[in-house]
């Protein structure tokens, strides 16, 4: 009876409580731990979904271990760590807990760094909230995202000229170690007009972090950052988690209808963790080595970015290319799923051209939405200078071009030293779109490049 009059009043305060009645659990849903086979836990029970988050304890050991369903196998429960294993025995109860993982969200975050599982780790003390967030969420519905077409200030010349982004808009940053593609984030997260940065660094050294803290971060960009930190040595799960994490917060701020920038370095760490989940409950590797899981889960986490109803959360997504192959299988599922890409190379950070962006390489695919006539002819007339000097430029160093044969030729050899130069920008340097648009259309001798306006945008 009580169900049939609930159902005429669902949004009522007794609905509510009846329905909040009904999930607490009474009685612990307990099992025990039967086996520990590399990182997966298997234990004969409890009763508990995938995604939940167990506790593992046992009156020998002081600590309590928390761990995630992530499979079952002959009726066990399959689990991996988000802690260190060290003491767990056979015999361990296994605790569900009904829920997946939680994390804060909220104002107080600000200027704060996290763990991958959302736990503050600066010595600042505790996190001062009470809100709290599913790792766990779906993208925004496709008919209620808004359209991009408000320009993102990066305050980067290459980027706001020739590789425009929109407020909601997903890139990739592509590149090899060691060519300055954590100064590049940390440009981004001092100079964008964001209102505020959710910084993911997954995977990374341990000696990283603090530099990237103390020598790429502005005070000014860390005040209105949350960095989430997740380090090398750290279980593949809590790497995992720790762009989940990220993702959550990102994902708060943006239904409060603020502008988000998501900076998550790297998208292939958190690939490769992935791999490592997938192979440990046994699942079979596919292309060189990666195992089916990572090419579903990627779309499922990049897809999480982007505008929704309110705000936005703009986001580059960093790729490790091993070899500096731009073809191999993560690098090519991602540049399928984001909205351009910017490729740095290791070519022009040998030769001391910072940001190394090449800019030949690199594509936005939202840049006839976000420019103007005037800006699409400047940038179209710059990439092709820099495209007729690329392909000279041996003739050219080897002085075997002669002056006049070709007008192209000639026109990318006199102002390729002013678009060099153009290219290049200091770590603390800032320079407003307008600004960089009227510097371009100096060097291209056209004397205004007019911004779209907003009618048109």
């Amino acid at each position: 009876m009580m169900d049939s009059g609930l159902t005429q009043f669902p949004g009522s305060r007794l609905a509510d409580a009846v329905r909040g009645v009904r999930r607490t659990r009474l009685v612990e849903n307990r099992g025990r731990v039967v086996q520990l086979i590399g990182l997966v836990i298997e234990s004969q029970g409890p009763m508990a979904a995938v995604g939940e988050v167990c506790r593992i304890e046992s009156p020998r050991r002081d600590e309590v271990t928390y761990a995630e369903v992530v499979g079952f196998r002959n009726e066990h429960v399959l689990l991996m760590p988000l802690g260190p294993l060290h003491g767990i025995h056979p015999g361990c109860e296994v605790i569900a807990t009904g829920r997946p993982l939680e994390v804060p969200v909220g104002e107080s975050l600000l200027g704060r760094v996290v763990n991958g599982l959302g736990q503050p780790i600066d010595g600042r003390g505790p996190l001062n909230t009470e809100l709290r967030a599913p790792t766990t969420m779906s993208p925004p519905h496709p008919l209620r995202r808004r359209r991009i077409n408000q320009v993102f200030e990066t305050r980067i010349r290459t980027l706001d000229t020739l590789l425009p982004c929109g407020r909601g808009q997903r890139l990739g940053i592509f590149a090899g170690s060691g060519v300055g593609k954590s100064t590049l984030l940390g440009m981004m997260a001092g100079h964008a007009e964001a209102d505020v940065n959710v910084i993911a660094l997954i995977g990374e050294r341990g000696r990283e972090v603090r530099e990237f803290m103390e020598r790429d971060l502005s005070p000014e960009g860390r005040r209105k950052s949350i960095v989430v930190v997740a380090t090398s040595d750290e279980p593949a799960l809590v790497r995992l988690k720790a762009a989940s994490v990220a993702m959550a917060m990102a994902e708060h701020f943006r239904d409060a209808g603020r502008n988000v920038l998501l900076l998550m370095d790297s998208v292939t760490r958190f690939a490769m963790a992935q791999r490592e989940v997938g192979l440990a409950v046994g699942e079979p590797p596919a292309t060189r080595g990666y195992t089916p899981s990572v090419f579903s889960v990627l779309p499922q986490l990049l897809e999480r970015a982007g505008s929704g109803e309110n705000g936005t959360i703009t986001a580059y997504f960093t790729v490790l290319v091993e070899g500096d192959d731009m073809n191999e299988p993560v690098a090519d599922t991602v540049r399928g799923i984001l909205d351009g890409h910017v490729v740095l190379t290791r070519a022009l950070a040998e030769r001391n051209h910072y940001p190394a962006i090449d800019v030949l390489q690199s594509v936005s695919r939202l840049t006839r939405e976000l420019c103007s006539k005037d800006q699409l002819a400047a940038a179209a007339e710059a990439r092709e200078l820099l495209a007729v000097h690329h392909q000279n430029q041996d003739m050219i160093n080897l002085g075997a071009y002669v002056a006049g044969s070709n007008p192209a030729v000639d026109r990318s050899i006199k102002l390729n030293p002013a678009l060099t130069a153009f290219l290049k920008q200091g770590v603390s340097e800032e320079v407003a779109p307008t600004e960089a648009w009227r510097q371009l259309g100096t060097i291209l001798g056209r004397p205004s490049v007019e911004s779209k306006s907003p009618a048109s945008a």
